[in-house]
């Protein structure tokens, strides 16, 4: 009916073996199975960082700052408490 059978699957993979040589595939194979374990793997991350960061949003009560507003926000502070030491 048109598809392909096993014997015609069979046939293909002793031409590519011919073709390429083991060790060629080998190492195609192995480059493959790295690259498809490191997208795994990045994908894990991510979902994990997006997960790290709803939970971040959700325990905290207060606005998250860098440390330069929180240096910007302390100078402030210190020269609010002397001027009102000095008026």
């Amino acid at each position: 009916m048109g598809g392909i059978s096993i014997w015609q699957l069979l046939i293909i993979a002793v031409i590519v073996v011919l073709l390429f040589g083991t060790k060629k595939l080998r190492g195609i194979g192995g480059d493959l199975g790295s690259a498809v374990k490191g997208f795994k793997e990045a994908m894990n991350d991510g979902d994990k960082k997006d997960a790290a960061q709803k939970t971040a949003a959700k325990d905290a009560d207060f606005e998250a700052k860098s440390i330069d507003q929180n240096k910007v926000d302390s100078s402030v502070e210190t020269d609010a408490k002397k001027e009102k030491e000095q008026g």
